[in-house]
């Protein structure tokens, strides 16, 4: 099996030459966002909720279950106003029920990759429609404070960034596999 998640023509992620600042960020957002599906793609319901650097409860699917959570929680509740929107896979006994719950089970998987992929699309069709001037925006962040939609937007590059990397070591203690 080659190291590589995708050849060339095969790989889904898009490394053109954006144009603009909304498109940039929109470009580097997919493109990690398909990588950490990458990551997880051929594995079983085990396999995707493995602990595999113990003491740390995150698994592959804890990570999605999280992305689910910060998409989520940025998009929705944050940048679209809904800050009374409950968050997900979180509750007042545990915080961190986005791994914590991350068990291997099919139904447990399907709803995490579900949960996912439509808050992606919910928060793609909310930038679709998003004016590239008004990045500059800012959006209530708590009570007492702001924040710009360009700041939201790096966040969730960085988020994702720094999760695609997690996702690398755990993907490789799961079964070897490393590359892009």
């Amino acid at each position: 099996m080659s190291d590589m998640w995708a050849e060339g023509a095969e790989d889904p992620r898009d490394y053109g030459n954006p144009v603009g600042e909304k498109a940039t960020l929109q470009g580097y957002l997919s493109n990690y966002r398909l990588t950490l599906g990458m990551k997880c793609d051929g594995l079983n319901p085990e396999q995707l909720a493995r602990r595999s650097v113990p003491p740390s409860t995150m698994s592959l699917l804890g990570l999605i279950r999280h992305m689910a959570s910060v998409e989520h929680h940025w998009f929705e509740r944050v940048l679209q106003g809904h800050a009374d929107l409950p968050r997900l896979y979180r509750t007042a006994d545990d915080r961190d029920a986005d791994f914590n719950g991350a068990i291997g089970e099919q139904a447990v998987v399907d709803e995490a990759f579900a949960s996912w992929k439509q808050q992606i699309a919910s928060a793609d069709a909310w930038l679709a429609g998003f004016d590239e001037a008004e990045l500059g925006r800012e959006v209530p962040l708590g009570r007492d404070d702001t924040v710009s939609v360009r700041d939201v937007l790096v966040h969730m590059v960085e988020e994702y960034a720094r999760h695609a990397g997690h996702a690398d070591l755990l993907r490789e203690c799961i079964d070897g596999r490393t590359g892009q």
